[in-house]
């Protein structure tokens, strides 16, 4: 589209919405015009799109509770290569096009990297020109908006709405009933065959709207499609006529909160039985969606398989097996047998922990209340499952209450998947040998062929090209500009290794988006912070695995070390945080609390406002991610060797020139195979040292007791800071709560992590050689694109041609 139709259509469409030109609309219509302009040019490229693919190209649906989206306007201008032509527009209108992107809320989809993954998965798709829809809710708050007030969090409600919801598409006429609770009762029909009927149930509808995904320089666009929960029946009239007016709005407002908040806390019962709810709707609808898409051009369902890939992201979709299960044999008369083999050969999974707690389990009394005919058909596939079991495992009981779907008046969705997908997947090497070799080693012994590993990978062309301009620039000039198809061209970078004009640009342009940052910071925190200092960033979910806790307690040993000699030389540090705790995760709380304890204290102390800064910047989200991520200097990546799956954050500061400080955990065993020990800083123990010191018995008083530096931290944390008590985090590290002592062993790692930090400080005092590790790693991450994750999917997954 040249730039005088592209022109006149927004014209036209700010025309058609607010009645006024592009020059007369507000900075708010500006905005929307553009993007309603870009809606139909997606629109228009998918359906062209779609119409090319034959009916026998296979498609791929992808199954996911989150999708952390982001802003979509500039990413799908910058897709679209029209960009500089809306610019231009834009201000011969007189508007600032960067200002119209500050409007554009993020889009609450998502908590942390699995939806970000999914996000990245379908930019990737719609690049490598692949036919797929995503599937998720359409919450209407999303992950929470949030503020920390004297320390705490506190969530708000993010209506991202309001301005984000002009990228979807409504499609009323294709809603699908879903129903919940009754009873499911057998019968035998009119012909002899065994049917059952689901009585007494609650119809919820959902409907569709379309999320259209750009791809970069591509001919595809596709869809994500998200459900919205509404009641059949609105309006009671006669409850209103009577006065009963809560009442009258009382179906509705049932059916509405299902797709109303991405992941309510379920620390009570109701929670539960929201977020069953809400998986279940999710499933039930793109299951029927899928169907009635794929008999529009087969006439059967015997092909599904062949025609169809539904990839579950996590356990969260996991009724997806049930739920076709049910499709098939109720609906369309298939038997069992016949019904598995389709459900088997159409369904993948993707585990994405390694933590058993963090496995989805679900009550069965509430799972057969909430689904009692999926929980007919689920216990059907526990028996036939444990029938197989004992098969090969003989009668061991323990193995196979461990193995099975069913047991303990417990469902476990990581077990169905296993007993039901044709290819079960962890998402780094690491974590998919301990899944093999651990979690899930009992099914690969069983049958090893259903295994295997993709490690994740980032939309990376959103992270470098469009979040760091001026690095992309550069980029471009030196190796040319293919690096933004095939990111495996990033490695040419390595030519300029020793060159120390590139050298001192890319230091130049690492500076200039530490000043960006710094001014973000001064603007949302009233801290002045040094960008000649040394940016060391922690962004990601706060889990106590991932030891935010430990960064916390290192940062206290350099505040008490400038204290004791207060002439010593300090490299100057500003330590950077963002993360956001799951609303009934008290310890993750309790953390960020203690985080912005010590920021107020360093921050405030004169012996260290030179040296040290600390800062919490609150509401963490993937637009605030653009901001930091080209500005950090070492990305902090210190999880508990053996815990984090794999990591998505370590590649998107990888990629931007960061120098990993890290563990050989997840993805960094892999980031580490592309750079080695010269260009990052590794620590800490490996998994099997892990595992042997569990073994051996863990007692960190051994390390405290013995450690001069960490004692005197532990006191500190132990006598409060500046008058905040932190009795429940000591108690967790000294006596451990509901877990071992210290369960994430960050005693047992400090002094190799001080190690490492100091080692940190020494080597930026080269500013070409580190800025030569930083060349590395950029030029060495494009491996960890999306577009060759998905490309790993499609051929050993999803088959497709």
């Amino acid at each position: 589209m040249n730039l005088e139709k592209l022109r006149q259509q927004t014209e036209t469409v700010c025309m058609q919405n607010f009645g006024c030109t592009l020059s007369d609309a507000s900075e708010m219509e500006a905005y929307r015009a553009v993007c309603i302009a870009v809606r139909e040019i997606l629109v228009k490229k998918n359906h062209d799109f779609r119409k090319q693919r034959s009916a026998d190209s296979k498609r791929v649906y992808y199954m996911s509770m989150e999708f952390l989206v982001g802003t979509s306007l500039r990413n799908n201008l910058f897709n679209l290569g029209i960009e500089d032509d809306m610019r231009k527009i834009v201000k011969d209108a007189g508007k600032d096009l960067d200002r119209l992107y500050d409007t554009e809320p993020d889009a609450g989809l998502g908590n942390g990297g699995l939806g970000r993954l999914a996000s990245c998965y379908m930019d990737a798709a719609s690049s490598s020109d692949y036919m797929c829809t995503g599937f998720s809710i359409k919450y209407e708050f999303g992950i929470f908006r949030q503020k920390i007030v004297d320390g705490w969090q506190m969530e708000f409600p993010d209506d991202w709405l309001n301005n984000g919801g002009v990228w979807l598409v409504p499609r009323h006429d294709d809603a699908v009933p879903v129903r919940f609770g009754g009873e499911a009762i057998g019968r035998i029909d009119e012909n002899g065959k065994y049917r059952v009927d689901q009585v007494g149930y609650n119809t919820v509808m959902a409907i569709p709207y379309d999320m259209y995904i750009s791809g970069y320089d591509s001919k595809a666009v596709n869809k994500l499609t998200l459900w919205e929960a509404k009641s059949p029946n609105c309006f009671d009239m006669s409850a209103f006529s009577r006065g009963e007016y809560a009442k009258a709005l009382e179906q509705e407002t049932m059916a509405e909160v299902i797709s109303k908040v991405l992941y309510p806390a379920d620390n009570h019962i109701e929670g539960k039985r929201l977020r069953l709810r809400q998986q279940y709707l999710l499933v039930s609808a793109s299951m029927q969606s899928i169907i009635k898409d794929h008999l529009r051009k087969n006439p059967s369902l015997d092909s599904l398989p062949d025609k169809v890939a539904i990839h579950i992201n996590d356990t969260h979709p996991a009724l997806c097996e049930p739920e076709l299960m049910r499709i098939l044999v109720d609906e369309y008369d298939y038997e069992w047998d016949k019904a598995g083999d389709i459900t088997c050969r159409t369904l993948s999974y993707t585990n994405h922990t390694v933590m058993s707690e963090a496995l989805e389990r679900w009550s069965e009394s509430l799972y057969s209340e909430q689904m009692p005919r999926i929980y007919q058909i689920t216990s059907e596939i526990n028996r036939r499952l444990l029938n197989d079991l004992r098969a090969f495992y003989g009668d061991d009981r323990p193995k196979l209450d461990y193995m099975a779907v069913i047991a303990n008046g417990e469902v476990r969705m990581a077990n169905l998947c296993l007993a039901c997908c044709h290819k079960v997947n962890g998402v780094s090497k690491l974590h998919s040998q301990i899944l093999t070799d651990s979690i899930f080693r009992d099914y690969y012994v069983m049958n090893n062929d259903r295994f295997t590993n993709v490690t994740n990978g980032i939309a990376y062309r959103r992270w470098l090209c469009q979040s760091n301009p001026l690095l992309t620039s550069a980029l471009t000039e030196l190796i040319g500009d293919g690096f933004k198809k095939d990111s495996t061209e990033l490695e040419k970078l390595l030519n300029y290794r020793d060159d120390n004009a590139v050298l001192d640009r890319l230091y130049e342009i690492k500076h200039a988006n530490k000043v960006r940052l710094a001014y973000y910071i001064e603007k949302a925190n009233g801290i002045i912070v040094d960008p000649d200092s040394i940016f060391d960033i922690q962004i990601k979910r706060l889990h106590e695995y991932k030891r935010q806790l430990l960064n916390a307690l290192q940062i206290l040993r350099m505040y008490i070390s400038i204290k004791n000699d207060p002439n010593a030389y300090f490299r100057p540090r500003t330590f950077v945080f963002a993360a956001k705790a799951s609303a009934g995760y008290v310890m993750a709380k309790q953390i960020i609390r203690l985080i912005c304890a010590i920021a107020n204290l360093v921050n405030s102390d004169p012996a260290a406002r030179d040296k040290l800064k600390v800062v919490f910047l609150e509401d963490y989200k993937v637009s605030l991610a653009e901001i930091i991520i080209p500005a950090a200097d070492i990305s902090e990546q210190i999880s508990i060797a053996g815990k984090e799956a794999s990591g998505t954050g370590n590649m998107k500061l990888m990629i931007n020139g960061a120098v990993t400080l890290g563990t050989l955990d997840g993805a960094n065993v892999e980031i580490h195979e592309q750079v080695g020990d010269e260009n990052m800083f590794l620590f800490g123990m490996t998994a099997d040292e892990v595992e042997e010191l569990w073994r051996k018995g863990y007692n960190p008083m051994e390390y405290i007791n013995r450690v001069p530096e960490l004692k005197a931290v532990i006191d500190m944390l132990m006598n409060g800071i500046n008058g905040n008590r932190f009795d429940d985090i000591v108690y967790s590290l000294l006596r451990g709560n509901y877990s071992p002592a210290d369960a994430y062993m960050s005693m047992a790692d400090f002094t190799d992590y001080v190690r490492a930090q100091n080692d940190i400080s020494a080597a930026y005092g080269d500013r070409r050689g580190f800025t030569k590790k930083s060349l590395v790693n950029i030029a060495k991450a494009g491996i960890f694109s999306a577009d060759r994750a998905v490309k790993e999917y499609a051929d050993s997954i999803w088959h497709l041609k």
